[in-house]
């Protein structure tokens, strides 16, 4: 009797555990193909092939697809300096690991290049240059009036965060990385906030559920502090209004009016809803179309589509702590906008910017739009200077004038 029963109960817990397995084999199976994907020695390929680790929403290449005109590759300079060391330009990109390079000056593409596996036709990773499309949608959603103001609080649209550290926040404030909101992104942390978020975000938890248990550390308005997490608060805004998920309503209001040439996607979670901060996947020319659009300030052949005073906002830091010099900044040196950074200097330079070096430049002085699609290796040392954002502006600038 006691044989028999022994036997049940072994039979009861083998089933448990086929149950169990058969329940969260797609979340572990997610788990796994991410850390596979994030390796260091497999990005050059995972940044490229992203749709083979995790669910996404395809976005097709526009009904009538816009092709810029090009000219032989001009030179690149040979080197350039950044606070008074002289790097080799040729050595920069190998040791960046760049994929695409691709600078747009005057509507006319005059270098272009691709290099470890990326190609023209193939999707590369934006990372957080994400967050600058969803603030184009942000200020189309105003526009058409599905939002009413950025002055309105996150819990107006999202009742369920009431409670939570988003609880009274203004969207301005989430706009501008201001919300206060404790979040710790250092990648190379396994217990930080981003990795618990994309550890949530891997099992299926819906998204919402994590934002639930955010607090605030800062009064909001107060202190620029880049949390990735702000944009995932803004798409939910966008997409809960709109009454549309954040991937169709980028393809009907922006991929399809500027004529994207190739095919994209964005990665989602397990109930489909978008990666919004870091998720989306386009080619290199397609990028530069985006940067083309902010640089003629939301205009393609006359039609407008981002409002331009909602493009003049979003590339300007217009307060304190948003400004270059503010010791109320996280990230000293560098201005802040809506969801785009905002370069020191006189020439009005903004930049898209992603984890291990992906960039959308743009000189409206020179009417210069650079995209730079990477997998550096090396990008999560501190002390590496190949990874600074810093040292690529001074290797764009120079591109800039090459002609002017």
């Amino acid at each position: 009797m006691k044989h028999k029963k022994s036997s049940i109960a072994i039979l009861v817990i083998l089933i448990t555990i086929l149950i169990l397995g058969i329940l969260f084999f797609p979340a572990i199976k997610s788990v796994f193909a991410f850390q596979k994907a994030i390796k260091i020695k497999n990005i050059e390929y995972s940044f490229i092939h992203m749709d083979e680790y995790l669910p996404f929403k395809s976005l097709s290449k526009s009904n009538h697809p816009f092709v810029f005109p090009g000219r032989n590759n001009i030179s690149l300079p040979k080197d350039f300096v950044f606070k008074e060391t002289v790097y080799n330009t040729s050595s920069y990109l190998d040791s960046t690991n760049t994929q695409g390079l691709l600078v747009l000056q005057n509507d006319t593409i005059i270098y272009e290049n691709y290099w470890r596996g990326q190609k023209e036709h193939i999707p590369h990773i934006a990372w957080s240059m994400s967050k600058s499309y969803v603030s184009a949608l942000m200020g189309i959603a105003i526009e058409e009036g599905y939002i009413k103001s950025i002055h309105q609080t996150v819990d107006e649209y999202l009742p369920e965060l009431k409670g939570s550290g988003f609880d009274g926040i203004k969207i301005k404030d989430v706009l501008q990385m201001s919300s206060g909101i404790k979040f710790d992104e250092t990648y190379n942390n396994k217990k930080s906030d981003i990795n618990k978020f994309w550890m949530h975000f891997l099992f299926g938890k819906p998204q919402i559920a994590y934002l639930k248990k955010l607090k605030n550390h800062r009064p909001p308005g107060t202190y620029n502090e880049y949390a990735s997490i702000n944009t995932d608060i803004l798409a939910m805004i966008i997409a809960k209004s709109t009454n549309q998920n954040i991937a169709d309503y980028l393809q009907e209001k922006i991929l399809e009016p500027i004529g994207t040439e190739f095919g994209a996607y964005w990665l989602t979670d397990r109930q489909g809803i978008e990666l919004s901060h870091a998720g989306l996947n386009i080619c290199l020319r397609d990028f530069a179309k985006f940067g083309s659009l902010y640089l003629k300030k939301g205009n393609w052949n006359g039609k407008q589509i981002v409002p331009s005073d909602w493009i003049e906002a979003s590339t300007h830091a217009m307060e304190e702590y948003l400004q270059p010099a503010s010791e109320n900044s996280s990230d000293p040196g560098i201005g802040y906008g809506y969801q785009w950074w905002i370069i020191d200097g006189d020439e009005g330079e903004i930049m898209a910017i992603g984890v291990y070096n992906q960039h959308i430049y743009i000189n409206p002085t020179t009417n210069t739009v650079i995209v730079k699609n990477s997998a550096n290796q090396k990008y999560l040392d501190g002390n590496n200077p190949y990874a600074w954002t810093k040292v690529a502006m001074e290797l764009y600038r120079k591109i800039a004038h090459l002609d002017n």
